[in-house]
């Protein structure tokens, strides 16, 4: 997928003036870089110019594939020593070639077999090859490095220490804390991780496994994703782990990753995922990659993730007995449905993140209508109550406020889970079931293991139902005030404290 910002198709009804935006913005960023590489000014940071993260990602080339190699040495205090090699296309002549990449140190840097220069520039690791590279050039960068999986204070993310080991949890926007890449969604790629730790632990990551070596008292565990990831998707578990298998629908292989001590008591949740996969088919259509699992550290993160095919949990979120049943169930549901939601479909900018995070809410919420009688439209009514405090407090749905100072994931906010699901709602009432349901399958399969955005899914959503919607969407995507629900002109939405509706 190029790293690039599609402007709208012709004849879709984007909003006024976005397009145009966006396309400017686009070339702006264009002609800033090639005013930098042609006047040899210093290195500096770059970026896609994403609103939201507006240094994220990098312009120029279009990474292929990662391969990422770590060496855990059985110490979460130590930086573990990496090599991550990069296969990419340019799109553009580079005579230098910037990478996120942060709290490592860096040994040496290659292009093509050839050394390198390099330095560091805010958040960026900025090289230069011995050779300038032209348009359409193929490229192999290999970094060796470091990875730090010390807490950083004023970044949330990357290494997760576990009481037993490490995992990762990337996103928004700390991949790069982890390893060097274009760390932003709109650039997937395919992965291959290779883990060496110590005899005792177990190494799990994304995709499938494909070599076990083990020597000199140590273990190296080889993964391979078949589908294009994310960088923010990307997950390693290495830990005193078990690692059980079952089988999914359509003998899809199932695996999950439990701190030993704790596999029985976790052993009746783990069997409920291929039952819920199959739920989540008959909604949306097949599982859209090549194996699912979840990974329960024993961590203190606040959150679960939807890291590609091996979904981050915390263990307590299954043992503390507080949590009723139903619910921790469509927890488990809500990261299954980021599969399709979000992993094979990938926002094409943060701004988008609506699209994940309402569509995992909206099937979560689904779940539990239909598997513990908790009504959706009860969960909506009170969505909707709620609904201009979020959009006063965090922006609405489709436009998110920038993340708070010092705390990146403060862009997950509810304004975009149940605040977006509320839109999906009230675009179901304003279509009608059938076509909604259309929609979804259609949406998932057009742009399986792609990017999309908020623009694509206004248009898809107008060619299914055979309606311009973009006069009803509009408001529910970017106003400051919830519309009317249709079908529900009783619902109101209480004004924020301190000021007028």
């Amino acid at each position: 997928m190029p790293l690039t910002f599609r402007v709208a198709p012709r004849g879709s009804s984007a909003r006024p003036g976005r397009r145009s935006r966006r396309l400017k913005a686009a070339l702006l960023a264009s002609a800033v870089s090639v005013c930098l590489v042609a006047a040899s000014a210093p290195p500096v940071p770059l970026g896609v110019g994403d609103r939201l993260f507006p240094h994220l990602g990098n312009p120029g080339y279009d990474v292929a594939s990662y391969d990422l190699s770590f060496d855990y040495s059985g110490s979460n205090s130590k930086p573990l020593r990496a090599v991550t090699t990069i296969d990419a296309w340019t799109t553009r002549a580079l005579d230098r070639v910037n990478l996120d990449f942060a709290h490592g140190e860096v040994g040496s840097v290659e292009v093509d077999g050839r050394p390198a220069g390099f330095v560091t520039a805010g958040e960026d690791l900025v090289v230069t090859p011995e050779t300038p590279l032209a348009r359409g050039d193929w490229m192999r960068i290999t970094v060796r490095h470091t990875s730090d999986p010390v807490y950083d204070a004023e970044r949330e993310g990357g290494w997760v220490r576990t009481s037993d080991g490490l995992a990762m949890a990337n996103q928004a926007d700390v991949a790069h804390l982890v390893f060097p890449c274009n760390d932003h969604p709109s650039d997937k790629a395919l992965f291959t991780i290779r883990v060496t730790a110590p005899d005792g632990y177990t190494a799990v990551a994304n995709g499938l496994r494909t070599g076990v070596d083990r020597a000199r008292g140590a273990t190296t565990w080889t993964y391979r994703t078949r589908h294009p990831m994310a960088t923010e998707l990307a997950q390693v578990s290495i830990g005193r782990s078990t690692v059980l298998h079952r089988t999914g629908p359509h003998a899809l292989p199932v695996r999950d990753v439990v701190p030993t001590e704790h596999r029985a008591s976790l052993e009746p949740w783990l069997a409920k995922t291929p039952g819920q996969i199959a739920w989540m088919e008959g909604k949306v259509g097949p599982y859209p990659f090549e194996t699912y699992g979840l990974l329960m550290a024993d961590a203190s993160t606040g959150f679960e993730l939807e890291t590609q095919t091996l979904s981050l949990f915390e263990r307590q979120l299954f043992t503390e007995p507080l949590y009723p049943k139903w619910y921790v169930e469509s927890i488990m549901v809500h990261e299954l449905a980021h599969q399709w939601f979000g992993d094979s479909v990938t926002p094409r900018t943060w701004s988008d993140l609506w699209l994940n995070e309402g569509h995992a809410t909206w099937y979560e919420a689904l779940y539990a209508e239909e598997t513990a009688d908790r009504p959706l439209q009860a969960r909506m009514k009170a969505a909707y109550g709620a609904s201009d405090r979020w959009r006063a407090a965090g922006g609405p749905p489709a436009a998110p406020k920038a993340p708070d100072p010092g705390g990146k994931i403060s862009i997950f906010r509810p304004n975009v889970y149940d605040g977006a699901a509320l839109v999906l709602y009230a675009l179901r009432q304003k279509i009608g079931h059938p076509a909604f349901d259309r929609l979804e399958r259609a949406w998932v399969s057009l742009h399986k293991d792609g990017t999309a955005g908020t623009d694509d899914f206004v248009e898809l959503a107008s060619v299914v139902s055979g309606r311009n919607l973009d006069a009803f969407l509009e408001p529910w995507l970017y106003g400051e005030k919830t519309p009317p629900m249709p079908g529900h002109p009783d619902w109101t939405s209480a004004a924020p404290t301190g000021t007028r509706k």
